[in-house]
């Protein structure tokens, strides 16, 4: 292999060890700040708000992740294993609600679940006028909340996997006398058991770290404690010590997810492949099967976002649609751009040197980068602050210290189309273009980056978005006076004014659509 310029390689590893060291030092940082605090903060903590910080947030990720588990795992399996009539629509719609912020839905559903609205009003007529419902505001209320939101990832994943089964194993079972239930619990679902514990660790490790939900719902959560800290107490050692539960908790998910996926590796084979064959249903099973999926992307989707678009329409939110509306749309967009591209050109030397010279310093950095993925957005946020008013205080209130707590929050997920794009690409189309006169630069110009543009679009787009509906980093680094689409979504929805929230909350929806499309165009697979 011909060598890269060691002017250029000593650029990117800069570049590289600078990105790496953005991710770690802040975290590092703050765990710094956690462990020199006094012991009397840590025994006020450890006896007061953390055993009932802990059991929640632990409780509520369990329980969200077993009732997503059931919705995720059922509607792939209804998807991939029957044939009627509107499959394929329902087949994108599943994917719907994750274009569905937390926040967004948790405030749709305290207006139809909250006292005296709509479905109680209902429930009343059905039960009496003393009947009650659950409330939104309660442990089952922010599991439904969050389960809906978050049960995409398991079907998306499962459906894969349900795809590429080899049914060969369970025609085997059948063979063997096994019955229906027996063939489904003995052999499939353990050959999905990889596919689904991933998806099952996606839905934990975004529970763990959701802000939006629980602090519009009133749920103690540690991500909700931390922000209460920062901005009720103003007491950012307390805030760090219950940052540090929070990433340990993170990390027990992640270590736990990758060894339940090193335990469950199964191969299958190729030589006697066969793609599951649909099982045609008939009109009774048809309207059955349509009836279960259509209540749950109602519920998860079409019933908010028909909500949204009503009182986006309604006299005050038409009101609401002025210079300052079209001010935060400038504020959300110029942020949202900003940091996907800070982000993806952090990114690319992370990605490139980790595929092209895989030593341990360069995969040991973009491993570093991946430690985003355990920093929630309150976490993020107080790193950078505590970072910024030790370090540069100058530039504390500035906008560049939010686009650091996004890159730093997000640049992960751009990692994930990055270094596939860099790794599908074989080293030899370089060579040759060295071989012909190119330079190092030339070669990634006019070679590399030609090639991986699709994966660096599709990174940037992915960032864009989340950092459009991103709310606690924005809420605590704003500056003074720079309101978001998200700040107003849940300022005005903190005071329960619905209308006056919908035509953000719709926008953002709206916004996050592409996202979807570009997941699709890249990850579905036609059966």
């Amino acid at each position: 292999m011909i060598a890269v310029r060691s002017s250029t390689l000593s650029s990117l590893q800069l570049a590289a060890v600078a990105s790496a060291a953005l991710t770690l030092l802040p975290l590092i940082y703050i765990m710094a700040l956690a462990f020199s605090a006094d012991s009397d903060v840590w025994y006020r903590l450890w006896t007061t708000r953390v055993p009932e910080l802990l059991w929640n947030t632990s409780a509520l990720a369990g329980a969200v992740a077993l009732l997503a588990l059931g919705l995720g795992v059922s509607t792939a399996w209804i998807v991939t294993r029957f044939e009627f009539p509107g499959r394929r629509l329902w087949e994108v719609a599943l994917v719907l609600p994750l274009a569905m912020p937390t926040y967004v839905s948790a405030y749709i559903f305290n207006y139809l679940l909250g006292f005296g609205g709509p479905v109680e009003q209902f429930w009343q007529i059905l039960a009496g006028p003393q009947a009650r419902i659950f409330s939104p505001q309660s442990f089952l209320g922010v599991t439904v909340v969050m389960a809906l939101d978050t049960f995409p990832f398991i079907y998306l994943l499962t459906r894969n996997a349900l795809l590429n089964l080899n049914v060969s194993f369970e025609e085997v079972a059948r063979t063997c006398g096994a019955s229906l239930l027996r063939r489904i619990f003995a052999v499939t679902l353990p050959l999905l058991r990889p596919s689904i514990v991933a998806g099952v660790a996606l839905v934990i490790l975004y529970v763990v770290s959701d802000f939006g939900a629980v602090s519009l719902l009133r749920y103690q959560t540690l991500t909700y404690a931390v922000f209460q800290q920062m901005t009720g107490q103003l007491d950012n050692q307390a805030a760090s010590i219950l940052s540090v539960l929070l990433v340990v908790l993170a990390l027990l998910f992640l270590i736990t997810e990758r060894w339940f996926r090193h335990k469950s590796r199964f191969y299958q084979t190729a030589g006697r492949y066969r793609a599951p064959q649909r099982i045609r249903c008939n009109w009774f099973q048809t309207v059955g099967l349509t009836a279960s999926l259509a209540a749950i992307v109602g519920a998860a989707f079409g019933v908010p976002v028909v909500l949204l678009i009503a009182w986006s329409f309604s006299p005050d939110a038409l009101a609401t649609l002025d210079a300052r509306f079209f001010d935060f749309v400038w504020n959300s967009a110029l942020l949202a751009t900003l940091a996907a591209t800070a982000a993806v050109l952090a990114g690319l030397p992370l990605a490139y040197l980790a595929s092209r010279k895989p030593s341990w310093l360069n995969t040991g950095c973009l491993q570093a980068a991946y430690a985003g993925y355990v920093l929630p957005g309150p976490v993020a946020a107080l790193a950078v602050l505590v970072l910024c008013l030790k370090l540069v205080p100058f530039f504390y209130g500035t906008v560049l210290v939010l686009i650091l707590a996004y890159v730093l929050h997000f640049l992960p997920a751009g990692l994930q189309s990055l270094e596939p794009s860099i790794q599908q690409i074989t080293p030899n189309l370089e060579e040759v273009a060295r071989t012909l006169g190119l330079s190092a630069r030339e070669t990634v110009r006019h070679v590399t980056l030609p090639l991986i543009r699709n994966g660096v679009i599709v990174a940037w787009v992915l960032i864009f978005l989340q950092t459009m509906k991103e709310l606690p980093a924005t809420l605590l680094l704003r500056p003074v006076g720079f309101d978001t689409l998200a700040i107003r979504v849940w300022l005005e929805a903190s005071e329960e004014y619905y209308q006056l929230a919908a035509p953000s909350a719709l926008l953002i929806v709206l916004v996050g659509l592409p996202a979807l499309a570009l997941l699709i165009s890249r990850d579905w697979r036609a059966a």
